[in-house]
């Protein structure tokens, strides 16, 4: 059974390779947000979306086609992305732990944001324990900074690793939103620890001192 599972698994990581390379995407990671925007509607037509821990740009393909030419979409991260032909996709290189680094993805924006979306992810060390809190660590700060540049209902999508960490990590993004969902895309490995939180509609700061 065990080798059977395995075989199942490596054949859909290699159906999403392939089917990254075939439709031109940079990354088989485009199918997460993809399959997720599909299936709840969180990126609308006309959408501002900024996109942490863009690199190589795999989600902002797939924000980009929810958006459309009306939206707008800012990738960031701390290697540089090779840049797009739209006018309307903008990328920069920014450390998140910079004092700043709200003020600057908000000179980018045209408006205050429509749905932050975080993918960042550590460098894999194989332990554990420092993973994950690294991990969380990194959700911690996409949360902060979607607390700043989102305007109210909007929308925020981040990986988080499970494990001990995770469930106060959610306990801490349910009070600011009006719906929170845990999300497996099905292109996530099957053994893959990382889940995806889908917060929807946030709240006013009034509403959530409330």
């Amino acid at each position: 059974m065990g080798k059977t599972k395995t075989w199942i698994t490596e054949r859909k990581q290699e159906y999403y390779y392939k089917k990254a390379k075939a439709e031109n995407y940079r990354s088989r990671a485009t199918y997460k947000l993809a399959q997720t925007i599909e299936k709840y509607h969180f990126i609308k037509y006309g959408d501002v979306v900024v996109d942490l821990g863009a690199a190589p740009g795999g989600w902002i393909q797939a924000a980009r086609k929810a958006a459309g030419k009306k939206g707008f979409v800012l990738g960031v991260d701390l290697k540089p992305i090779e840049p797009f032909e739209q006018t309307y996709i903008r990328t920069i290189v920014l450390d998140m732990t910079e004092p700043d680094a709200v003020q600057q993805i908000l000179s980018f924006l045209p408006t205050k944001a429509d749905v932050v979306l975080s993918d960042m992810s550590p460098n894999i060390s194989g332990v554990w324990e420092m993973d994950q809190a690294i991990q969380i660590d990194l959700a911690t700060k996409a949360l902060g900074v979607a607390q700043q540049i989102l305007c109210v209902n909007g929308n925020f999508f981040t990986k988080v690793f499970e494990g001990d960490m995770f469930k106060e990590y959610l306990e801490k993004v349910k009070p600011l939103f009006e719906e929170v969902k845990l999300i497996k895309p099905k292109a996530s490995r099957a053994k893959s620890s990382e889940m995806y939180i889908l917060a929807l509609g946030l709240k006013s700061h009034k509403n959530v001192e409330e």
